[in-house]
């Protein structure tokens, strides 16, 4: 457990420009504390403690305002960033290298009982206010634009968008590990307007030089 924290620890430093120094991150991230009390909470009730796992999540809740169940299954080098608002539910499983931004949900879609929650593959990066629901699988090296509503499996290498969240690139080469650039996410519905206003501008040329006789 205390290898996987420094790793936590490490992913901080490598995926967060503003991480300056160990005491900073240690004393003040609210991610990597949640992520603290979710390591020992885990732990715990892998060794069947009752009630204490629970009761530690609810005051890194509270404390944090990050939720992880302790039930959930985290891999290493795993980094919230900022982190108010994240929910992680009781059977949600995620990968290695996985990035987290502000206000995302791994959460269910209804009452139904068995693996309700979704599945992260490694190398994911889940942008801010994302929703990922329901007992769905998101694969390795897979992009998720801020404020998507994720409710169908993802394959791997691809970027998804928008509400529900669509497929807008996949490739077979790997994409690249974490990033905070959201500025560069590919929008279509904007890509094509904008082609719609081209071939308007192009339909209003051809009229205004038409010969006037030939409308007659």
């Amino acid at each position: 457990m205390f290898k996987t924290i420094s790793q936590d620890l490490q992913a901080i430093f490598d995926r967060d420009p503003a991480a300056t120094s160990r005491l900073e991150v240690i004393a003040t991230y609210a991610g990597f504390h949640a992520l603290l009390a979710y390591r020992l909470a885990h732990w715990l009730k892998g060794h069947r403690v009752p009630f204490l796992p629970r009761a530690i999540s609810q005051l890194a809740r509270w404390l944090t305002g990050i939720e992880i169940h302790p039930s959930a299954k985290i891999g290493e080098r795993f980094f919230i960033d900022h982190g108010m608002g994240v929910v992680i539910g009781e059977t949600a499983e995620v990968g290695d290298n996985v990035t987290l931004f502000q206000g995302v949900t791994l959460g269910g879609t209804g009452k139904e009982r068995g693996k309700r929650h979704p599945t992260l593959g490694s190398h994911v990066v889940v942008g801010a206010g994302a929703k990922i629901l329901g007992g769905i699988t998101i694969g390795d090296n897979v992009k998720i634009g801020a404020n998507s509503v994720v409710l169908k499996s993802v394959p791997p290498n691809s970027t998804v968008i928008g509400v529900p969240a669509r497929i807008i690139k996949s490739q077979g080469e790997r994409l690249p590990d974490a990033t905070m650039d959201h500025t560069n996410m590919p929008d279509p519905t904007a890509d094509r307007f904008a082609a719609l206003e081209l071939e308007l501008i192009e339909l209003r040329k051809k009229l205004e030089n038409r010969d006037p006789n030939s409308l007659r």
